[in-house]
C-alpha cells in the first residue's frame, strides 16, 4: 500500500499512529506530497479528487480517503483493535468526530494566517473557529474523561492528535487553562512510543 501524506498533517498523524499501534507500519510506503487548498499536488489529484492527505492507495481497490475511512480500513485489516463493538463504538466514533472538528477549526485558523492576504483576513472568523475548539476541549474535559482513560481506541488517538496540533500551531491560545483533567491525560498520552515517533517537523 502507498500512503500519500504530509509530515505536518494531523490527519496523517492519526493514520501513522494507528499503523504503529497495530503493527502495520512496514506494510505502507510513504509518498510525501505538498498540497494546499490553493495549490493542489498533481500526483495526489490522480488518487483523490479533493487533493487532500491522507490518501491510501490499495492494490485491490480504489484509493481511500479521508482519515476516518483510512483508519477504519486499516483497523479492520489489523484485527479490529481500535474501534470497539457494541455501545462503546458509538462513543468512540463521536469522540473521533469531536477531535476531527477541533482539527478542522485549527487548520482553518492556520490557513487564514498563512494563505490569505493580510488585508483580507477576518479576525472575527478566526475567533469563531477558536470558539469551536474551546467548547470542544471543555466538553472533552467534562464529558469524556472516563472514555479517554479506558483501554486505547481510535477516539483517544484522534483527541491526542487534535490537541497536539493545537499546541503545534496555536500554543499561545493555552487550551490547558481550566481543563486540568484533559491536560494531565494528554501529558501521559504523549509519552506513548507511537506519539513520540510521529512528532511533526517544525515549520
Amino acid at each position: 500500500m502507498k500512503l500519500y501524506y504530509a509530515p505536518t498533517s494531523p490527519y496523517v498523524r492519526k493514520v501513522m499512529i494507528l499503523l504503529e499501534e497495530t503493527g502495520q507500519r512496514d506494510d505502507v510506503e510513504l509518498i510525501d506530497v505538498a498540497t494546499t487548498p490553493i495549490a493542489a499536488d498533481s500526483s495526489l489529484l490522480a488518487k483523490n479528487p479533493l487533493a487532500k492527505v491522507p490518501a491510501l492507495e490499495r492494490p485491490d481497490g480504489p484509493t481511500l480517503y479521508d482519515s476516518r475511512v483510512i483508519t477504519a480500513y486499516l483497523d479492520a485489516r489489523g484485527g479490529d483493535k481500535l474501534y470497539p463493538t457494541g455501545a462503546r463504538r458509538w462513543d468512540t466514533l463521536t469522540l473521533e468526530a469531536t477531535a476531527d472538528g477541533i482539527l478542522d477549526a485549527a487548520l482553518l485558523m492556520t490557513y487564514e494566517a498563512r494563505l490569505r492576504p493580510e488585508d483580507k483576513r477576518m479576525p472575527e472568523w478566526v475567533e469563531g473557529q477558536w470558539d469551536k475548539i474551546a467548547r470542544s476541549v471543555g466538553a472533552l474535559n467534562t464529558r469524556w474523561m472516563s472514555h479517554l482513560q479506558a483501554p486505547l481506541d481510535m477516539g483517544q488517538i484522534a483527541v491526542a492528535c487534535a490537541l497536539a496540533y493545537v499546541d503545534f500551531r496555536h500554543d499561545a491560545r493555552e487550551w490547558r487553562k481550566g481543563n486540568d483533567g484533559l491536560a494531565e491525560w494528554f501529558k501521559n498520552f504523549e509519552s506513548r512510543a507511537s506519539m513520540k515517533s510521529t512528532v511533526p517537523p517544525a515549520g
